[in-house]
């Protein structure tokens, strides 16, 4: 299994879509995808890729593994 690495934003919302999230949606600050009554924040396009912590955090929000982010 390849290692977890930082991805782009676009890349980000690809998998999130992946996973039946509905968005991205405006929200003050940052930008969310909905999926039932969870809400995902992802970082706002700065041209820069989602860096690891900001992306483990992310993956823990979405209750799944490492491995089956990377599957998606």
């Amino acid at each position: 299994m390849p290692a977890l690495h930082p991805i782009n934003r676009r890349e980000l919302i690809r998998k999130l879509k992946a996973l039946k999230f509905q968005g991205p949606y405006s929200g003050g600050a940052h930008q969310y995808f909905e999926r039932g009554n969870e809400k995902i924040f992802i970082p706002n396009p700065h041209g820069k890729d989602v860096g690891m912590p900001l992306l483990k955090q992310i993956i823990k929000q979405l209750k799944i593994s490492k491995d089956k982010f990377l599957q998606l």
